[in-house]
């Protein structure tokens, strides 16, 4: 077991020994794998981990599912299906504060609260701190790629419309310099990206249209207090934003990913990352 600095939960390690990967994946490492049976595993199978095309189409990774598929001939060996013993075990009814805990992994956390911090201490409306709290969902439990416009579908049920439009669109905003409020375009992002990167049309569209809306600030107040370069000694707990939380999160009674919304699916993809089907 090892602790997450960030929320002070304990958390079983994810890390697979290499001599639990079969030579027929191994040259993937982490992407995939097949899990040997462990004490907690269900009824003791060997059970296989096929990695998300999204994850690795273009990738070494993505050639591995034949090899995976022959893992099956061995005897009780199965597809990953239901509860990966690797994960901690998620409530019967999960709550925004358990996927914090128990599914986004601790630097998009940290990074998501630090910003949140910034945008409180600083007096901003709740709506603002929000956003800021959430502005990464996608990337922490989900998926990186168009992470603003996954993030607002994620949350669309259960926030105020402004807080959904503000994580959308930060997806834009981030890419353009506002000298009149002090964003300027991240360093990091020469880092990242080159010096000579420039986002696709749809960003550049995007990004004109985010300025002439009555939420433009809301959603670039996400880029002012989001943290490029932040600090990873920094403790910054869930709790402290419990009552804003409260007041600004439909949390269905259900729980996330079973109460029938339009987007249940994709918590429940949280819940279940390695599920085969």
């Amino acid at each position: 077991m090892s602790v997450d600095e960030t929320l002070g939960e304990p958390v079983p390690s994810t890390e697979v020994p290499a001599e639990e990967l079969p030579s027929t994946v191994r040259y993937i490492g982490s992407m995939a794998w097949v899990r040997e049976p462990l004490d907690d595993a269900v009824r003791g199978r060997r059970r296989v981990i096929a990695p998300p095309s999204t994850a690795t189409i273009g990738t070494p990774a993505h050639g591995a599912k034949a090899a995976l598929k022959a893992e099956l001939d061995q005897p009780n060996t199965v597809f990953m299906m239901g509860d990966n013993p690797a994960l901690p075990k998620m409530p019967e009814r999960p709550t925004l504060g358990d996927f914090f805990r128990l599914r986004f992994d601790a630097f998009s956390t940290s990074h998501m609260l630090q910003s949140a911090k910034i945008a409180k201490d600083r007096g901003l409306d709740e709506n603002v701190v929000m956003a800021c709290l959430l502005h990464d969902i996608a990337v922490a439990g989900l998926i990186s790629s168009d992470h603003g416009y996954w993030g607002a579908q994620l949350l669309a049920p259960y926030v105020d419309e402004e807080v959904a439009w503000a994580v959308e669109k930060h997806e834009a905003l981030r890419y353009f310099a506002d000298e009149s409020v002090g964003y300027s375009y991240p360093e990091a992002y020469i880092r990242y990206f080159g010096e000579d990167y420039d986002p696709p049309e749809y960003i550049h569209r995007e990004h004109e249209a985010a300025r002439k809306h009555r939420w433009y600030m809301t959603s670039r107040l996400v880029t002012i207090n989001d943290i490029y370069s932040f600090d990873p000694a920094a403790e910054v707990r869930f709790e402290e934003f419990e009552d804003i939380v409260g007041r600004n999160f439909r949390q269905p009674a259900e729980g996330l990913g079973f109460d029938g919304s339009p987007v249940a699916h994709m918590w429940r993809t949280m819940i279940w990352p390695n599920n085969f089907l």
